[in-house]
């Protein structure tokens, strides 16, 4: 494996897993303001972002290179509402999805192809993920600060999701 494209790779599990953390983070967060929905959300990013980082895991190490688990630094866990919550979702996953273009433009830059054509389900996954927060982002925004809005968007945010991964 190219050194230079390892050392992106294990960039790219670091921020996975830190995205992990703060979307259990997030999930706690709602869980413990009565948003079961929302947390429920939040639990399975959480789980998905740590299958991300483990599929990088392997792939590294079944190319002779040496995956490195990073130590993350503790989560943001206070919000001042549902719509910052689903704020820090869409610049965590536009952050991510900017790491992951780096990682793609390295490849092409010095022809890994193989990794290149690896990196691409991650390319499709975050197209995915942004669409699915600006989404939800754009009902918040159209809630507003109704209470009853709120619980509905709690309430729905389940069926929200298996529509999406259905898709």
């Amino acid at each position: 494996m190219i050194p230079e494209i390892e050392k992106l790779l294990n960039e790219q599990i670091k921020y996975e897993s830190k995205a992990s953390a703060q979307y259990l983070s997030m999930a706690s967060w709602a869980d413990t303001r009565g948003f079961n929905g929302v947390a429920g959300f939040f639990y399975n990013q959480s789980e998905e972002e740590r299958v991300h980082m483990t599929k990088l895991v392997k792939f590294i190490n079944e190319r002779s290179g040496s995956a490195v688990i990073p130590a993350i630094d503790k989560p943001r866990d206070d919000f001042n509402s549902l719509m910052e919550l689903f704020e820090t979702f869409l610049q965590s996953e536009e952050y991510v999805t900017a790491q992951i273009n780096n990682v793609i433009f390295q490849c092409l830059e010095h022809k890994d192809y193989n990794v290149h054509n690896f990196m691409q389900w991650y390319v499709a996954e975050q197209l995915e993920e942004e669409a699915i927060a600006r989404t939800l982002l754009d009902k918040l925004k159209i809630i507003g600060d109704d209470k009853s809005g709120h619980y509905l968007f709690d309430r729905d945010i389940h069926t929200f999701q298996v529509e999406e991964q259905a898709k």
